[in-house]
């Protein structure tokens, strides 16, 4: 399964019961759109090192980095290429 559709099938699941995770345009605004809360972007945040093996300590959390699915997998992709470099 690619990033992206796992990105989206956690938010969908978490943050938008019922909808189908292909409505999710992988470009769309989830702070703009309250999709996502800053109390939710923690959660996201657990999720993210949990799943991706992520050492949050490590990198700069800036919201553009979340504020869309787009941007999370890039994120993620960036966070492993950095661990994986050091």
């Amino acid at each position: 399964m690619s990033k992206t559709r796992e990105i989206t099938e956690h938010i969908v699941a978490q943050y938008l019961p019922g909808t189908p995770p292909g409505e999710l345009d992988p470009s769309l605004d989830l702070f703009d759109t309250g999709i996502i809360t800053s109390l939710q972007l923690l959660h996201l945040l657990e999720w993210l090192r949990t799943r991706y093996g992520i050492s949050l300590e490590d990198i700069e959390i800036s919201p553009e980095n979340f504020r869309s699915v787009r941007a999370i997998e890039e994120f993620v992709s960036r966070a492993e290429g950095d661990r994986k470099a050091a």
